[in-house]
């Protein structure tokens, strides 16, 4: 068992790796699970976090051929799950900051934002994310790097 409660910013790459089996999709389900568990967890995304997994699963569909009903039903599912939102105006400029300084895209940068405003760690599967960004200066844990964390 777990001494303390799981907090930590997660991204979307995370999220959508709970559906599809992928690499690495045991260590996002462990997460979730622990999240649903756990009676002081709390993961917290940015509000383009829903957005940002619509767009995955619509690729999904688009190049795959995955069901849209279940995409459709994932999204409805992570919906429901009780994360903590915070709204992307509260975390533009710093987003825009982290962009510029490390060369990422405004909405990872938005992530790693939230992170640090909240002193959190951002979990993500985005290895290439992980390396573009000073780790002595953010707290970044790449998801393929986090033991299955059992709650």
């Amino acid at each position: 068992m777990n001494s303390t409660p799981l907090r930590a910013v997660m991204d979307a790459s995370v999220a959508v790796k709970v559906f599809v089996p992928e690499l690495h999709s045991a260590e996002a389900r462990a997460i979730l699970e622990r999240f649903t568990q756990e009676e002081d967890a709390e993961l917290v995304v940015p509000d383009l976090f829903f957005i940002e997994c619509a767009n995955v699963f619509w690729k999904w569909v688009q190049r795959s051929g995955y069901p849209s009903q279940d995409v459709q039903e994932h999204l409805h599912d992570l919906g429901g799950l009780g994360f903590t939102v915070l709204p992307t105006q509260f975390l533009a400029e710093d987003a825009l900051e982290v962009a510029l300084r490390h060369k990422v895209t405004a909405y990872d940068a938005c992530y790693i934002a939230a992170a640090a405003k909240l002193g959190l760690p951002l979990i993500t599967a985005d290895e290439k994310l992980v390396k573009r960004v000073d780790k002595r200066r953010y707290d970044i844990q790449w998801l393929g790097s986090m033991p299955l964390m059992k709650g």
